[in-house]
């Protein structure tokens, strides 16, 4: 069996892809985890994931709808992108949009 190799995409305020990002390895999968600041960031960061190898890329719930399209036009149709989804965003509850990220 092939391992897999899943790229996670989390975005925050303030995040430092340079300085925000880690591997979890086991004999089955490799998810590497990766912090970004923005829409634009993540598009940079899913396209390098994607010529690395990664199967498939996983977002955070704080990405929103608008985000996710980004996301998966950026790696075109062949690299399936899955989303964590949740009612509300949890660490800001109702008040906050997911797609209060968006900067540009």
């Amino acid at each position: 069996m092939k391992k897999l190799r899943i790229g996670f995409l989390l975005i925050t305020a303030h995040a430092d892809p340079l300085r925000d990002s880690t591997f979890v390895e086991n004999p089955d999968a490799t998810i590497l985890f990766i912090f970004v600041n923005s829409y634009s960031q993540a598009e940079h960061y899913a396209k390098a994931l994607a010529s690395i190898g990664c199967d498939t890329i996983e977002l955070c719930p704080g990405f929103g709808n608008e985000g996710v399209g980004r996301i998966q036009k950026a790696v075109g149709p062949y690299i399936p992108v899955g989303v964590v989804r949740f009612d509300t965003f949890p660490p800001y509850g109702a008040a906050h949009s997911p797609d209060w990220y968006q900067k540009d």
